[in-house]
């Protein structure tokens, strides 16, 4: 007897991945397998088992991925100080390559003919999960359900799950939830009451971060440890990279920092509104410049200024993979190895101030800096300096 194709589907045990996995039995002759990677994102494995077997799913995957995603992924946009459009961090975007390419990996083990993912048609992540399933499966089929069904809006949705018996989830206010996403490094809030930028976001959505007005009226100072550009410890405790992150996350949350509200370009061209929290990742770009500042040349800090951008655009448009995105690390990585030291921040009400740079590099030198008189500088070549750029500025 020939054997089922097999479809292995990105799976969250939500309403939107539950209704694909039953259309996609309705709809492909295939055996489906789900798919989830742990990320660090609110997760109730025994939930997503237990949803998955209730459509007769035979294998269920849940992958444990959270320190390769902070390691090999947000550390490395955290070097770039990768910021889309001056504002967004980016959570969303840096994860998807990461459970594209598991998933292409999860595909090949099963040899499966197909992936398929729960991304909207008018969305940026659609994108971003095709093109990291292209550069690691270029010959594996993608069906991406929204792009090709006749359920075309949230209340269509609703429908199909009312008639097939799929639990539709509330809100805190009992209403169908907003269009959340989460993992280690970030929250994003969209849809419903947001679509409009005119409404201010209500409290009671935001899930990782306290309201500024309602976070400690004491500071709390916190010291991160960075070594060889990445950091490695917290108030000289070394921590492994994910449970770095969450600790960042939690100190940061409770004092109101990290909260960002945003209208984005999308890459499709359509402009969304979204609210997210990156509380641990704000302090890491804070900290990270900072300790930069003490340990980098001029050059190589404005190199890498220039780059950022663009760096920041490809990540936000899924290409991760791509030949440009490489180079460009490579110039943000090129110094790297001298970025060793330790950040004092003092976190409050919201806002971040940084307390103490230290460092043993050579880059930021005292006696330099000094208003007292000393030989270290030569003050009769900055005569020649600015007659050089006179000539220059006509040019």
């Amino acid at each position: 007897m020939k054997s089922k194709k097999r479809i292995v589907l990105a799976y969250s045990g939500g309403l939107d991945t539950s209704i694909i996995l039953k259309w996609l039995q309705e709809n492909y002759k295939a055996e489906v397998i789900c798919y989830t990677a742990d990320i660090g994102q609110k997760i109730n494995k025994k939930k997503i088992i237990s949803n998955a077997k209730k459509f007769g799913v035979k294998n269920i995957i849940i992958n444990d991925l959270k320190d390769i995603f902070v390691k090999d992924y947000v550390f490395p946009m955290i070097r770039g100080h990768a910021i889309y459009e001056g504002v967004y961090l980016l959570g969303t975007s840096i994860a998807r390559p990461l459970i594209a390419k598991d998933q292409i990996k999860v595909a090949k083990k099963y040899k499966a003919y197909a992936v398929s993912h729960g991304a909207t048609g008018k969305g940026n992540d659609q994108v971003r999960f095709e093109l990291g399933y292209h550069y690691f499966g270029p010959k594996i089929k993608i069906i991406a359900p929204w792009r090709i069904w006749k359920l075309k809006s949230r209340t269509d949705l609703i429908s199909y799950a009312k008639k097939h018996d799929i639990p539709i989830p509330k809100d805190k206010k009992g209403a169908p939830p907003f269009s959340v996403d989460d993992n280690l490094f970030h929250t994003s809030t969209e849809g419903k009451i947001l679509e409009n930028p005119k409404n201010s976001a209500p409290e009671f959505i935001f899930q990782r971060t306290a309201s500024p007005e309602k976070s400690p009226n004491k500071p709390t100072l916190i010291t991160i440890n960075f070594k060889n550009g990445d950091p490695i410890g917290i108030n000289g405790k070394k921590l492994r990279p994910s449970k770095l992150l969450e600790k960042l996350n939690q100190l940061a949350g409770k004092n109101g920092i990290g909260r960002v509200d945003l209208v984005e370009n999308r890459f499709l061209g359509i402009k969304s509104r979204g609210v997210y929290e990156t509380p641990g990742g704000t302090l890491l770009i804070h900290a990270h410049r900072a300790i930069e500042s003490v340990t980098l040349d001029k050059e190589t800090m404005h190199k890498k200024d220039y780059v950022m951008s663009k760096y920041a655009e490809l990540i936000y448009n899924g290409y991760w993979y791509s030949k440009e995105r490489f180079k460009l690390q490579k110039i943000i990585d090129l110094k790297k190895n001298k970025v060793n030291g330790s950040i004092k921040l003092k976190l409050y009400k919201g806002n971040i101030t940084i307390q103490s740079r230290v460092t043993n590099s050579l880059a930021y030198s005292l006696k330099k800096v000094s208003f007292e008189e000393n030989r270290s500088f030569n003050k009769s070549n900055v005569e020649r300096f600015i007659n050089f750029h006179k000539k220059k500025l006509r040019n």
